[in-house]
């Protein structure tokens, strides 16, 4: 099959047109004169067929490989030198970061380009071509015009797979540090959980201890007080005694846990009406006049939501709130 003659003259060699952009990297022209040369059409098509082939090997590399960058560049820079003028005395190198890859034979010389490899904008390395021999001269030293264009997209090639590797990394390592922070969230939550149960156990068993203190150990020495005190001060026992007895119960937790707003003393005001207790009695057990346990009624209705209603705040207060039921 022809090829090129070894010593051509650069002004034999094809023209590149620049009058018009081409769509790609690689437009190749030849004048109406060299189109009559089928040696040249040959030569010249065969020279295209090569760098193609490169272009193709890195891009099928580039979409098969899901390995690290070192392991592309090893074979990256092998497929170079069979896809210059000269395969025979063309040898490659790559640098990028802080390593070094060679074709076989390297060796730097006189007759070699380069080009940078970028990374994120960043330069980060290069890629260079060499001839182990000099040889006529052309487009830039040695090298068509071809091979330096062929040469950049290489360089930029290496990039584009360079970010590709990092950016499929970088979201592997966050997948797995979200895995790793949901499985560390779950563990917390079962901790909180199995927190939880244990305070509302708590919770639970030191109710019932106050509740068994008022009633083996409180309750009968109200008892006992009741039957030797006066009947005045009856009532003052009663109420004492009506008070253990509501915190032994869910009334009090229930009405302030559901009705935010009850001040304490109004709370302490709905645990006597509740336990029957009338305005008179309640004003003259506080020390204060009945309107003004009117004023706290009239108050205690409009938060409980029952100002404008018939309904009887006693009764409110012993089967909406008193109930083991009532919300």
């Amino acid at each position: 099959m022809p090829r090129k003659p070894p010593h051509m003259d650069p002004a034999d060699l094809p023209e590149i047109d620049n009058t018009v952009k081409p769509s790609v990297p690689f437009r190749w022209r030849l004048t109406p004169s060299e189109e009559r040369d089928p040696a040249r059409v040959v030569w010249a098509l065969q020279e295209r067929i090569k760098e193609l082939n490169c272009l193709y090997a890195i891009a099928q590399l580039a979409e098969a490989g899901d390995g690290p960058i070192e392991d592309v560049l090893e074979v990256v820079v092998t497929i170079i030198p069979p896809s210059w003028q000269y395969p025979d005395i063309t040898c490659a190198r790559i640098t990028f970061l802080d390593r070094v890859y060679w074709s076989p034979g390297f060796r730097l010389t006189a007759w070699h380009q380069s080009s940078p490899i970028h990374l994120y904008g960043e330069p980060v390395g290069e890629v260079t071509v060499c001839y182990l021999e000099e040889k006529p001269a052309a487009y830039e030293g040695p090298f068509l015009h071809e091979e330096r264009v062929l040469l950049d997209a290489v360089a930029e090639r290496i990039g584009a797979i360079a970010m590709r590797i990092n950016a499929e990394r970088e979201l592997q390592e966050m997948n797995q540090q979200l895995k790793v922070e949901r499985q560390a969230l779950q563990e917390t939550n079962t901790a909180l959980r199995t927190l939880m149960a244990r305070i509302e156990e708590e919770k639970r068993e030191i109710y019932r201890d106050i509740r068994d203190n008022v009633e083996k150990v409180l309750m009968p020495i109200l008892h006992e007080l009741y039957m030797t005190v006066g009947r005045p001060q009856r009532k003052y026992v009663e109420l004492l005694r009506d008070n253990l007895e509501e915190i032994t119960s869910p009334f009090v937790s229930r009405l302030s846990g559901t009705f935010h707003s009850l001040t304490p003393t109004e709370i302490q005001i709905c645990t006597m009406i509740k336990n029957g207790l009338r305005t008179k009695e309640i004003a003259e057990l506080r020390g204060v006049s009945p309107a003004t346990i009117n004023r706290h009624r009239e108050r205690v209705r409009r938060k409980l939501g029952i100002i404008n209603s018939d309904v009887n705040l006693a009764t409110f207060l012993s089967t909406e709130m008193g109930s083991e039921g009532g919300t």
